[in-house]
């Protein structure tokens, strides 16, 4: 045995690699070459002192991705993060970084904030309130009928249009016009709520859609019901259950207004699209698949809801030099045979992705909502003391094995420890094979 380790240690150290007993020729030519035979003492001291330092260059980062798959994950998860990706704006990049631009780059922001903003909120003011005003009197002077729903329809498809005026929106429509129909439900990716005003400035829509407060509030349960509108809140499991009841009820209609649904259920950086939600999809209606692509030339138009109020996000609008926006309306499409609800829905988000050059990720986007920390906080403890556990023992561990040098005074001792046997209880202190322990024990010893 005692002959193995030598053979491996002759094998690992500089100088005497290379050397075979087949050859004796070869050998001493070899050994000539590199210097003097050294005694078994000295190779155990070069082989220890070589060992300290190549321990000593071993990066603490290598060693503590190493020791668990859970750091590795965890790791793994920050670098490739597709979920955060999916609700993060693009920041603009510079352009005026040198003296030529930057007075082009005065001059712009002078225009849009003191020439432009005042004119649009000056035409949108009057523009929108006028219409809301003509809208209550003709919902509170006239009777339901045929007549005054489409009066209201196309009221609202004007105030969608002032505002869309208001962004100096260029906004270019591809495929045929929706027309109302039986049996029909429009589906569409989501970016923002001015999404649906886009839509409705060429055709009014029924939608369904998350209850807002303020202002925002007013025009939902007061403006848009006239127009079958369906709302809900996504943290109340009731209020999804009622809303599925009538939205089956509005597509049965014959005269209903196209009703149009968001099945991501949040708001996508127009980058990327999130898993689509299965409600649309099971009704057994043909589905009619809308895809919105916005040009962030002049201004991206993504509303990050949990870090920018609505107010502030039409202000970026409308001091932007334009909204400029593509809507292509596609084929309608059908649940074939054989076909689940959520493979029709993949199918179409693929559709959707294709048109918009989107990303397709498997994330819920009910996710972006949802606190694990606060939903479940024994899971992240739990977690923390996995880790926590993992880094105690690897550091109990490094501290308790004995170091290539201490090992190295005792010289043969080692090696004659090894061959009787006893050698590899004592070599495998504290469960680590390191260095000269990892030799000693039969093990192979890799350079860093």
């Amino acid at each position: 045995m005692g002959e193995l380790v030598k053979g491996r240690l002759e094998s690992s150290l500089p100088g005497l690699r290379g050397i075979v007993a087949d050859d004796k020729d070869q050998e001493h030519a070899l050994v000539t070459r590199e210097g003097p035979t050294k005694g078994d003492a000295e190779i155990d001291q070069l082989y220890a002192e070589a060992e300290d330092k190549r321990l000593l260059k071993t990066s603490l980062l290598l060693d503590v991705l190493n020791i668990s798959n859970v750091l590795t994950d965890g790791v793994s998860a920050m670098v490739d993060d597709s979920f955060n990706k999916c609700f993060t704006s693009t920041r603009p990049e510079p352009w005026n970084w040198n003296i030529y631009l930057f007075p082009i780059w005065v001059v712009g922001v002078v225009i849009r904030y003191l020439v432009l903003f005042p004119i649009r909120v000056t035409l949108l003011f009057i523009g929108f309130n006028a219409l809301i005003v003509v809208f209550l009197l003709v919902d509170l002077t006239l009777m339901p009928s045929k007549r005054k729903m489409a009066m209201q329809r196309k009221l609202v498809q004007w105030m969608c249009s002032a505002w869309v005026a208001a962004w100096h929106g260029v906004i270019r429509y591809h495929g045929p016009k929706p027309t109302p129909g039986k049996n029909r439900i429009w589906v569409s990716n989501h970016t923002s709520m001015i999404d649906y005003v886009v839509l409705c400035s060429y055709s009014p829509f029924a939608v369904i859609m998350q209850l807002h407060y303020g202002w925002i509030a007013f025009l939902q349960k007061r403006i848009l019901s006239s127009l079958g509108c369906l709302w809900f809140n996504r943290t109340e499991v009731n209020d999804r259950a009622v809303v599925a009841a009538r939205m089956k009820d509005h597509v049965n209609k014959e005269d209903a207004i196209p009703l149009l649904i968001f099945p991501e259920g949040t708001c996508v950086n127009n980058e990327y699209t999130v898993m689509f939600k299965r409600g649309a999809f099971d009704i057994g209606a043909t589905v009619c698949p809308v895809a919105i692509k916005y040009n962030k030339i002049f201004v991206d138009a993504f509303w990050n809801s949990r870090r920018e109020a609505f107010g502030k996000h039409l202000f970026r609008l409308m001091t932007s030099w334009a909204l400029v926006c593509d809507v292509y309306f596609l084929e309608p499409q059908s649940i074939q045979p054989e076909e689940s609800p959520q493979e029709f829905a993949g199918r179409v988000q693929a559709m959707i992705a294709k048109y918009a050059n989107l990303r397709i990720v498997p994330w819920d986007g009910y996710l972006k909502y949802y606190n694990l920390g606060e939903k479940n906080p024994g899971l992240i403890e739990k977690r923390r003391r996995v880790l926590a556990d993992v880094l105690r023992a690897y550091l109990g561990k490094t501290s308790a094995a004995p170091s290539a040098m201490a090992l190295a005074k005792e010289g043969k001792a080692a090696v004659e420890l090894q061959s009787d046997g006893k050698g590899q209880k004592g070599a495998i202190k504290g469960g680590v094979l390191q260095g000269w322990q990892k030799l000693c024990a039969g093990g192979t010893v890799h350079p860093v």
